[in-house]
């Protein structure tokens, strides 16, 4: 799966239809009161390589400046790829990158599993997959309050997922659904590769072919189904063939234990 499934479309209706220049406005401006509001200092983003970390980086180095931006690269038996492109957003906007291996927390906890049951790399997928985002959740969190308490103002841990992803439900509970402000839920694949266009987020990273680091899968092989798909989806149920339709409804429904936690309610005494 290549660029071509992220060119936008060029006709008149589709331009009016997304004013980019408006909505990333729209978008610093929510930055802007948001922490002005609550009285807050900075913002920790996860910076993965990948265009979502990317664009949320270019907007709030726009809404805050680069002195109130701190990127952490975080790899967990990653990619080097990875690591590189995430220095290719904080070269271009100018705001420190640090990075944190997660690789021997990670390798430690699977050692402690299996002192209790036996494992192997077939019956833990699942569960390694899942607890990488939620140990970079951990760091990302650790480090927003180090840097809160060192730097005199509060820093928030940013999220980064979009809403093709968010509403399929393709995100790690405990995970990368975990954070304080979220500026791309409501904006769409294309959407968000039309705002990393217009604050020149580095092609590289803006057009690569999206995955979660993780499974050595792209999202959209995972999901079975394509992110312009679900846009189309989303907007029309009746834009996409009755098999495309099915797998996203099903993907929507099978994950909505990811959004709502059940709590039990009090039995109602008789009086």
């Amino acid at each position: 799966i290549g660029i071509s499934i992220y060119e936008r479309k060029n006709e008149e209706d589709e331009k009016m239809k997304f004013e980019v220049e408006k909505e990333v406005n729209h978008i610093v401006n929510f930055i802007r009161d948001y922490y002005q509001k609550n009285h807050l200092k900075g913002v920790v983003i996860g910076i993965s390589g990948g265009k979502d970390s990317g664009v949320v980086a270019a907007l709030f180095t726009k809404a805050l400046g680069s002195e109130n931006v701190v990127g952490f690269a975080l790899p967990c038996h990653s990619h080097q790829e990875d690591s590189q492109d995430a220095k290719l957003v904080s070269d271009y906007y100018h705001f420190p990158l640090y990075q944190i291996d997660l690789t021997p927390a990670f390798d430690d906890i699977r050692k402690e599993v299996g002192k209790i049951q036996t494992i192997d790399e077939i019956t833990t997928k699942n569960s390694d997959i899942n607890l990488k985002p939620r140990l970079r959740m951990s760091a990302l969190y650790y480090m927003a309050a180090f840097l809160s308490e060192i730097k005199g103002g509060t820093y928030l841990v940013a999220g980064t997922s979009n809403l093709c992803e968010l509403y399929v439900g393709y995100f790690t509970k405990g995970g990368d659904n975990v954070h304080d402000i979220s500026l791309l839920a409501n904006y769409t694949v294309e959407e968000v590769i039309a705002i990393g266009e217009y604050l020149k987020v580095p092609a590289k990273v803006l057009y690569k072919t999206p995955n979660d680091g993780l499974s050595n899968q792209s999202d959209e092989e995972k999901l079975g189904v394509t992110y312009r798909d679900i846009a189309s989806y989303i907007e029309d149920k009746n834009s996409v063939t009755d098999v495309v339709g099915e797998k996203i409804k099903k993907l929507h429904q099978n994950n909505q234990h990811k959004f709502h936690i059940p709590t039990c309610p009090r039995e109602i005494e008789e009086s």
